[in-house]
């Protein structure tokens, strides 16, 4: 079955970490945070501790996502989740130590990022003005 384009991929992710135990470990840190809504919701993290719904709202990611990638996160240590009870029940999300040690390496992605691709995105692709 393929997965909705909607669809968290980090079971795609787990698979390949099955298959190839001996990866580098480039490939098995970026395991921990390398899938599309991952690094959405880490980068939204990097800021605080955030509700669902502030999640869901900056991220784009449906509800089934983005609580399938927080129970990830969490499982791997990375997202802390904290429940509040009352009326209403609410639940935050912020990052564990090991979470926020990821955004240097955000960081040094974005100065890479502005180098290398915010450049080449400039030059002219060929395709005729419409």
């Amino acid at each position: 079955m393929v997965p909705a384009p909607d669809e968290d991929s980090d079971e795609n992710l787990r698979e390949v970490r099955e298959l190839t135990p001996n990866a580098c470990p480039g490939v098995q840190s970026l395991d921990q945070f390398g899938t599309k809504w991952r690094l959405r919701i880490l980068y939204n993290l990097f800021d605080g501790s955030h509700r669902f719904n502030e999640l869901k709202r900056a991220s784009g990611a449906s509800s089934y996502t983005l609580s399938r990638v927080l129970e990830s996160l969490e499982d791997d240590g990375i997202v802390d989740r904290r429940v509040e009870e009352g009326p209403p029940v609410e639940t935050h999300y912020s990052l564990t130590e090991k979470g926020a040690a990821l955004e240097p390496v955000f960081d040094a992605i974005d100065e890479w990022n502005a180098e290398w691709v915010g450049e080449a995105s400039e030059q002219p692709t060929g395709a005729p003005d419409v």
